[in-house]
Order: structure tokens, then C-alpha cells, then sequence
């Protein structure tokens, strides 16, 4: 499942692409036909992401000048959660014909977009995406969030702090990476209960959160691992990975720690992979 530094990037992907230009919208697999049909010849004005939920907002009517200093305000917004299988893909003119396992189609005049096997993709009006919004933590890639948000229900749970940072109503975007390679980067045993976390230790969580998910979103790709453990300083070669970059813990699953040399161990957590180094994060206490 992507994590919300690939959805932040497809949103300014959209916004960079498709801005305050009137699009083509329709939905070639059919299930999204009959609110493709109410959006299309209307301009999208922006497009949002909260966490890993993708929002794209159009206007009110097909008649909107498109004007990107003035933007109309925005009456509807799609809304797409890739989910395991979900992906979006772009191109340029000229135009392929559609495969019927495209879900939303939108054509502009210098580029299009297909969206394949989301497990959202839904038509909702401004009210409803802000409960959507409102149903998940703070995402540290928004400007407006609050990482005091996710500190009030974490600092109170005897869930582990590996569980909670997966849990999209204690945080949003965080995803199976930037988990464990977080928790690695603070010495932080996965296993320990949120309660036990000191308010300095979240802090500086969050604000690493922040940068590295920041980071992803520039470059594309995760990348977590501190100047002298590059695979140039060290020496040895590069990850090979379908998730690219370079992680310390993150699938790598025996092999030796970059920092101590211990062999990486794996478990499985709430149906989800947890990678750890059990030297660098010793169980606290």
C-alpha cells in the first residue's frame, strides 16, 4: 500500500498537471460512470492529500473560466484510496484507448491520468470529505498538523508504539516503512507500549517524521539511512529493492545491522511485517 508521502506527490502531480483546465472525465470500466458523467467538462481547481486518502476538487459548473488566480470554489471532489491494489498512472497526447480496467479517466490538453483498482474512489461533497479528514490523525506532511494530536491518544495506550503509528486515526500516512525505519532511527523497541514514550522522544519522532517523509516526497522514493551509512560511505552496494532507497531495517530480514552489525529480525504484527534490530532497540527498562 503506498504511504502518504506517494500520495502527496500524486497530488501535486495532479495540481501540476491539470489545474484550472476544463478535463475529459469518464470511467471506461464503468463503475464510476454515472459521477464521471457529473463531472466532466468541469475544471479542477485543486487536488489535496490527507494522509493516504487522495481528494481531487472540481468545480461547480462545466462553464468555470478555469482561471488559476481566481479559482471557483470547489463543489465536489473525488475521493481515491489506492488501498493494496490501487495505481495511478500518467501520460501525453496522443491518447491511448482506455483499458477496461481503468476505474477514472481524466484528459487534459497536455496530459492524462488513469486510475486502476483503488479501494475508494467515490464522488463526495465538501462536507463529507472534511469527516473524512476528521476520522484520521495529524499527517506529518501537512502544514496544519498538529503532532500534540497523535501525543494525546498514544501517550495513553498500552498498545505498542509499532501498532499505533500504523493506526491512521492516531496518525495518518505513516505506513509499514517509515515505521520501522523511524522507530530504528531512535533506538525505539517496537514492542513498547505508547504510554511509556516520553513526551521528548515523540517530539522527536514527529519532527523526523516530518523531514524524512518530506524527503520522500522530493525524491520519490524512501530513503532513511544517515550520511555515514550510504552505501558510498560504507562502501558496500546499494539496496535492491521494489521500494527503493536505502533503509536500515526495512526487508532486510538476518542481514546485519548497518550500525551494530546484528542480524535484523522480523515479525509479524497485527498481520503486518515489523523489522527491528534487537541491539539498537533493546526492550526499554
Amino acid at each position: 500500500m503506498p504511504e502518504g508521502h506517494t500520495i502527496h506527490r500524486l497530488a501535486a502531480d495532479h495540481r501540476e498537471r491539470f489545474r484550472g483546465e476544463r478535463l475529459e472525465v469518464s470511467s471506461p470500466q464503468g463503475r464510476f460512470a454515472e459521477s464521471a458523467a457529473l463531472l466532466d467538462g468541469r475544471t479542477l481547481e485543486t487536488a489535496e492529500a490527507v494522509g493516504k486518502h487522495l481528494f481531487l476538487g472540481f468545480s461547480g459548473s462545466r462553464d468555470s473560466s478555469g482561471s488559476t488566480t481566481e479559482p471557483a470554489p470547489v463543489a465536489d471532489w473525488v475521493h481515491i484510496h489506492l488501498g493494496l491494489f490501487g495505481r495511478l498512472d500518467f501520460g501525453v497526447p496522443p491518447v491511448p484507448e482506455p483499458a477496461d480496467t481503468v476505474r477514472l479517466r481524466l484528459v487534459g490538453s497536455g496530459a492524462y491520468a488513469d486510475l486502476r483498482g483503488p479501494t475508494r474512489c467515490a464522488l463526495v461533497t465538501d462536507a463529507e470529505k472534511r469527516a473524512a479528514g476528521d476520522r484520521l490523525g495529524p499527517d506529518p506532511l501537512r502544514g496544519d498538523a498538529d503532532g500534540s494530536r497523535a501525543w494525546e491518544r498514544l501517550s495513553r495506550s498500552r498498545t505498542s508504539i509499532a501498532a499505533l503509528l500504523l493506526d491512521q486515526k492516531v496518525l495518518a500516512g505513516v505506513g509499514n516503512v517509515y515505521r520501522a525505519e523511524v522507530l530504528f532511527r531512535h533506538g525505539v523497541d517496537p514492542y513498547r507500549a505508547g504510554r511509556t514514550l516520553r513526551r521528548h522522544e515523540w517530539d522527536a519522532l514527529w519532527a523526523d517524521l516530518v523531514d524524512l517523509m518530506r524527503i520522500g516526497v522530493r525524491e520519490n522514493r524512501i530513503d532513511t539511512v544517515r550520511p555515514e551509512h550510504t552505501p558510498e560511505a560504507m562502501g558496500r552496494p546499494p539496496r535492491v529493492d521494489d521500494h527503493g532507497g536505502e533503509v536500515y531495517v526495512y526487508r532486510r530480514t538476518g542481514l546485519p545491522c548497518l550500525v551494530c552489525s546484528t542480524p535484523v529480525r522480523t515479525a509479524e504484527l497485527g498481520a503486518r511485517n515489523l523489522f527491528w534490530c534487537p541491539r539498537c532497540q533493546p526492550p526499554a527498562g
